[in-house]
């Protein structure tokens, strides 16, 4: 399998892929794994980061785009450095997510859906994270914090800054 490439993915990250699909009896099962490998290289699955999708897995762009755009944590657009999810089942509702919402967003002048202007976070809604023993609670690149108060919560975002100065 040697696929043609209309755009370069790193050689090692395509032969990775290229040999576990070639190992695999059904390649197309892989499909998530390959959105989440993509998009970590590129920092979303851009078009370009889908079509090598379908490329990869003998699909077509429209199947790739079908489930790319059914998965939450699969980001079409670019993102921040760091994406905020903000669960909003009833759990988090009846603790109190609002006001961890409300707060975020003034202290990253930001709304929901958008990002910083400095690129460092992007603040998007979930339901339900399935962490209601740690509510409210959120998820920032796939990790949960929770339960939360807004000095948590400012402490953790005042971290995030500095880890990445």
């Amino acid at each position: 399998m040697d696929p043609i490439f209309k755009y370069m993915l790193p050689k090692e990250l395509k032969e990775s892929w290229i040999d576990k699909i070639e190992n695999v009896e059904h390649p197309r099962e892989l499909v998530v794994d390959v959105m989440f490998a993509l998009q970590d290289h590129y920092g979303y699955l851009s078009d370009e980061a889908l079509e090598e999708t379908a490329l990869l897995l003998d699909m077509s762009p429209l199947e790739v785009e079908e489930l790319a755009t059914f998965y939450t944590f699969i980001y079409r657009e670019p993102v921040g450095k760091y994406v905020i999810h903000v669960c909003d089942s009833v759990i988090c509702w009846m603790d109190g997510y609002e006001s961890l919402q409300d707060y975020i967003g003034q202290k990253l002048e930001i709304k929901m859906g958008e990002t910083t202007a400095d690129g460092m976070f992007t603040l998007l809604p979930v339901c339900c994270i399935g962490y209601c023993d740690r509510s409210p609670a959120i998820l920032i690149n796939r990790k949960v914090y929770g339960p939360l108060t807004p000095e948590k919560l400012e402490n953790l975002i005042d971290k995030l800054r500095a880890e990445a100065e």
